[in-house]
């Protein structure tokens, strides 16, 4: 049997621009115990697609890690506009400077389930345009076309890291082969 936490308290420790902490004090099975929450508005991602099969992917410096990383695009939602196909057609376009006409939901993956709040929606972008990226001005990102099937494997093998690239690409293959 599944033993559910109940919340005895509540306190903020931190309150930012991007997530929140705050510490919960929960029942556990053989008392009380302390949770650090990191509170997260969510994101949206996209596996974008060309034509040809090739797939849109970033690489950007991401201060965490100390490394540089390969993405699909990708953006946080923001707390005034909680509508996830509008994130990611925003960031698909600045990111990139593609459009899709063709926006598929793939799934809604919780990352880190331990401690953080955080849901990314997933789309598969296909039938896409090209355009001018729209960078917002504290980005440095390179924009890299690879195979789609290359991608998948990367994906497989361990040499993309990311955890939304690695769900997203493995996801869309399984819809793509459907089709």
């Amino acid at each position: 049997m599944i033993f559910k936490e109940e919340t005895l308290s509540s306190e903020y420790r931190f309150k930012g621009r991007i997530v929140n902490l705050r510490e919960d004090e929960v029942t556990v099975k053989n008392g009380t115990s302390m949770r650090e929450i990191v509170e997260h508005h969510g994101g949206a991602a996209c596996v974008a697609v060309t034509n040809d099969r090739k797939v849109i992917l970033i690489r950007q410096f991401r201060k965490a890690f100390e490394d540089v990383i390969l993405e699909i695009p990708a953006g946080k939602i923001e707390p005034d506009d909680p509508d996830p196909l509008g994130t990611v057609k925003r960031e698909l376009k600045e990111e990139t400077g593609y459009t899709a006409k063709n926006w598929t939901h793939l799934s809604s993956i919780k990352p880190s389930v331990g401690y953080t709040t955080e849901i990314i929606h997933l789309y598969l972008a296909t039938d896409l345009e090209k355009g001018e990226t729209d960078f917002d001005e504290n980005e440095a990102i390179d924009t890299v076309y690879m195979d789609f099937d290359e991608a998948c494997a990367k994906a497989v093998s361990g040499e993309i890291t990311d955890a939304k690239a690695v769900c997203g690409l493995l996801i869309a293959k399984e819809h793509l082969a459907r089709e």
